[in-house]
């Protein structure tokens, strides 16, 4: 029988989840010691599924990302109210999702077709806030929180040619600096190689000119299997799948546990929106999953949801990394 969390032998241990007592804003910087040896790569990681949508402008055209039948019906202002229903994932900002312990996010972005100059926003149907906006309210906290460490994947660009790649890889170099990791051996990225060299942030960027900075992780890196289901049995029966063919050594790996809507589920509820008719009645038992999860070469690493703050999502997926410190303490005992 396990012992009670936190105590081995009657001997209290501070482990990830003793970590989080006064909140999340540090929790990896607050881990324990033997962990910040291990490969980022085989730790429990919370990350949000399209990060950056807790805003997006009704006013603003509908994005590149659409199909031509809904940019017409997008004329008529309801559309966009009903489309942004849909196209909101997440209720918390950048600010709020890393204070609650988010440390993996999910990107999309586009240039404003029509839209002088080469500035570039964050899009998922509608515009959302510049991508440098982001960028610098992310770099504000990692300003406050130097142990905390970041994955930002730019894992789709619409409307951009490759100056407009140039203009955002070099906001990217502008708003980190030397914060940025370069390129490396995925095993050799712990939090402490992260501590030691001052880096907080790894970028994964799915566009060959990744190639052309040293600073850019390649989309291979950061592999993430998508469901694309409604049905949540067949998610966490995906998620399961992926796991067991995972890649051991060499990347990183999201787990995506969110349901997808299909065109008619939207159809049939079109005022509800995605929160209301997919999340709030599937979450909990995405979470219970997530709970039976362990973290390593073999097992979970980076787990995203929507509406990350509807649930316990980050303090749980954080927790998962005690289970390290049990597979340690029963390699030291044997």
């Amino acid at each position: 029988m396990r012992s009670p969390a936190g105590k081995r032998g009657g001997r209290r241990r501070r482990g990830a989840a003793g970590a989080m007592a006064d909140g999340n804003a540090d929790w990896m910087g607050s881990l324990p010691a033997a962990l910040r040896s291990y490969p980022l790569s085989n730790l429990a990681i919370p990350g949000s599924h399209d990060s950056f949508s807790y805003w997006v402008d009704e006013k603003s055209p509908v994005g590149p990302d659409q199909a031509t039948a809904i940019k017409r019906l997008a004329r008529i202002s309801l559309v966009k109210k009903i489309m942004k229903k849909w196209s909101v994932t997440q209720n918390l900002t950048f600010k709020e999702q890393l204070e609650s312990g988010i440390r993996y996010f999910d990107l999309r972005v586009s240039s404003k077709p029509g839209e002088i100059g080469q500035e570039i926003y964050f899009i998922h149907g509608l515009f959302g806030i510049t991508v440098w906006d982001g960028l610098q309210e992310i770099n504000t906290f990692l300003e406050q929180h130097p142990k905390e460490v970041i994955f930002l994947d730019f894992n789709h660009f619409y409307a951009m040619d490759d100056n407009h790649h140039f203009f955002l890889i070099n906001r990217i170099h502008l708003a980190f600096g030397s914060k940025l990791c370069s390129v490396e051996c995925v095993e050799y990225v712990t939090l402490q190689y992260m501590w030691e060299n001052k880096y907080q942030v790894l970028i994964f960027y799915h566009y060959p000119l990744c190639q052309e900075y040293p600073f850019l992780w390649p989309g291979n890196k950061m592999p993430a299997p998508w469901a694309n289901t409604t049905n949540v049995h067949k998610l966490l029966q995906f998620l399961e799948t992926t796991l067991e063919e995972r890649s051991r050594y060499g990347t990183f790996h999201v787990s995506q546990a969110i349901l997808t809507p299909r065109v008619r589920t939207i159809a049939r509820n079109l005022i509800r929106g995605l929160k209301n008719t997919l999340v709030h009645r599937n979450l909990p038992m995405i979470l219970n999953w997530v709970k039976t999860q362990k973290p390593g070469v073999k097992g979970v690493n980076i787990i995203t949801s929507d509406f990350v703050e509807l649930v316990d999502f980050a303090a749980t997926v954080i927790a998962l990394n005690d289970l390290l410190l049990d597979e340690d303490e029963s390699a030291t005992k044997s």
